[in-house]
């Protein structure tokens, strides 16, 4: 089993991005996990995942609102293969009008 975890940072501000929902889903579209960024953008330990194909969806439209700011994307899904052990981090860089990912370590 391979271990998950993101980070969400406020490329606007320079900021960790806390209190943005993140949801994990099989790719038949199943949930399999939910939980909040924490004070550092962080979600240390979403899930065990086995070899296969998921989707992150981050709620970024409830959290710019919270911050009271218009934004063009109300939600980003990364979908990403799991093809080993071992672990995959998934960061998301995030502004009102664009964002980024990569995989992290």
């Amino acid at each position: 089993m391979s271990s998950l975890s993101t980070h969400v940072l406020d490329a606007v501000h320079g900021t960790p991005a806390a209190a943005v929902t993140v949801t994990l889903f099989d790719w038949s579209g199943a949930e399999l996990a939910s939980a909040v960024t924490d004070g550092d953008g962080r979600i240390g330990d979403l899930a065990e995942l086995a070899p296969g194909d998921y989707r992150l969806r981050f709620d970024t439209g409830t959290w710019f609102t919270a911050q009271g700011v218009d934004a063009f994307y109300p939600e980003v899904s990364i979908a990403f293969s799991v093809t080993g052990e071992r672990h995959y981090h998934v960061p998301l860089l995030l502004s009102p009008f664009a964002f980024s990912t990569y995989r992290g370590s």
